[in-house]
């Protein structure tokens, strides 16, 4: 089981705003996927306090995929499905043969920061096709506003980023917008009163 420790910091406020978009839908049962699960620790969480949804983990990484079904193990939680490998910059055809329509929830924690342009075309494309009418894709991370990072903090971890991997850096929110209304979505809120500047984006499915 792997320990990641911002996400033993950051899962109660992520967890809330969950709770807050989906308690309309809490009488009945909803399907969710979580894109870079990564430990498992976040979808763990959110299945113990949401038993109303059935979360899909997925990450590229095997490793990772042993640390979530070892947490599953452990907390014999009834409602995460055993993780399956999704690479979200592939065609959404290829994510584990999940059917169009067929998700409430779409969820890409820390995800966008660490993934090259194309892959956050597949993030938006891919949640556009498998996700049902009114369904939610939740982004969470740190971002870019109209090209501009601020602040200094933010900027360093855009420079630590682009070392790491040329192709990763902040997204930019209104990049992020145009993606999501050219898949059929719009971004209906940004929830800002995280933790260290992070925010969560939810675009909503027309």
């Amino acid at each position: 089981m792997l320990l990641s420790p911002q996400a033993e910091r950051n899962w109660e406020g992520l967890c809330s705003v969950l709770e807050d978009v989906l308690e309309d839908q809490s009488h009945r049962q909803l399907f969710a996927v979580e894109l870079g699960s990564g430990t498992g620790q976040h979808v763990i969480r959110f299945a113990q306090k949401m038993p109303f949804v059935t979360w899909q983990p997925s990450d590229i990484k095997e490793e990772c995929r042993d640390s979530i079904k070892a947490y599953i193990a452990a907390t014999h939680v009834k409602t995460v499905l055993q993780p399956v490998h999704l690479d979200a910059s592939e065609p959404w055809e290829k994510w584990a043969g999940l059917p169009r329509n067929s998700c409430d929830v779409v969820v890409a924690i820390n995800l966008l920061q660490y993934s090259s342009f194309k892959t956050a075309q597949g993030v938006f494309n891919g949640a556009g096709q498998i996700m049902r009418q009114n369904g939610l894709l939740i982004t969470y991370g740190v971002y870019a506003i109209n090209g501009t990072i601020t602040p200094s903090c933010n900027e360093q971890l855009d420079e630590e980023l682009r070392k790491m991997n040329p192709e990763w850096g902040l997204p930019d929110i209104d990049v992020l917008r145009q993606m999501a209304y050219g898949n059929g979505m719009r971004m209906e809120r940004i929830v800002i009163e995280m933790e260290d500047y992070f925010k969560c984006l939810i675009f909503r499915k027309l």
